[in-house]
């Protein structure tokens, strides 16, 4: 029985199979090194009861998370669950690899990721190319999920969203700035928060203003991930991974196409191809 898991900052999606079918699945919060302590991660796999059942009968683990850049990342990740998972051999990489893998399986390409965090680089067919991205929610992720509720935030507090908006942004989260600021600077998991606004962008994504915000993060994307990987790699296929960039496919094409970008393929949930993967 092998277990394979793609995890963002925000969630973790887990399939577990036993002679190549699908025996059980489940999605917990997210997993990632950075933000997530040993205790954490254990109290948040003994909260699972999908992974209790099958955690002694997983033989190989293969972990895709956010975070897990360095060997010492990995190699604490992998020794964390470790302890969960006894009788498992566990390989964990981060999210980069199990997106390049998800979209590109053995062939090259360059791979963006617009999730809740945000990354790109080129893949070679076995790995991904070094980059300067992946700097997190304060200092990058340009695109992604928590970076539209940081837009979404600062255009309420400005005083910039139009009437109908603003009101229903208070109907649904009943916000007022003490409250904002509070969440966001003396509270932890605040890229969680962030990226809990997609929802709201989902519900009004036909608004001409929330197409507006949608494009102008994927513009400011191509031009601080994709553009600069795409002069690198000029005849490379373009792919994108991650839920934002599946969820609004349809935007992200129309601006691609206007830098003459062609998209390839998008695969909102990677964690599909990810078990089809190893599990062959």
């Amino acid at each position: 029985m092998i277990a394979v898991v793609y995890s963002g900052s925000k969630s973790a999606f887990w399939k577990i199979a036993n002679d190549g079918k699908t025996v059980a699945e489940c999605t917990i919060p997210g997993i990632n090194p950075c933000f997530n302590d040993q205790k954490h991660i254990l109290y948040l796999l003994n909260k699972n009861i999908t992974l209790i059942n099958h955690a002694e009968k997983i033989k190989k683990l293969y972990v895709f998370a956010a975070g897990a850049s360095s060997i010492a990342m990995q190699n604490s990740l992998a020794q964390t669950l470790g302890m969960f998972f006894r009788n498992a051999k566990i390989k964990v990489k981060d999210d980069l690899y199990g997106a390049s893998i998800a979209a590109c399986y053995d062939q090259s390409g360059i791979v963006s990721i617009l999730g809740s965090g945000a990354n790109c680089a080129y893949f070679d067919g076995k790995q991904p190319e070094q980059n300067n991205f992946g700097l997190g929610y304060i200092l990058g992720d340009e695109g992604s999920a928590n970076y539209l509720g940081r837009v979404l935030l600062k255009h309420f507090l400005e005083d910039k969203l139009p009437a109908d908006l603003t009101k229903s942004l208070l109907n649904k989260y009943n916000l007022d700035r003490p409250l904002i600021l509070e969440r966001i600077y003396k509270k932890p998991n605040v890229q969680n928060y962030l990226s809990s606004f997609l929802d709201f962008y989902i519900e009004n994504r036909n608004h001409k203003y929330i197409e507006q915000l949608i494009d102008q993060a994927f513009e400011k994307y191509i031009h601080i991930y994709l553009a600069p990987t795409l002069a690198q790699h000029p005849n490379e296929h373009v792919h994108f991974v991650g839920t934002v960039a599946g969820t609004f496919q349809d935007r992200l094409r129309l601006v691609a196409a206007n830098h003459a970008i062609k998209v390839i393929t998008i695969t909102k949930e990677p964690i599909y191809n990810l078990l089809n993967y190893y599990t062959n």
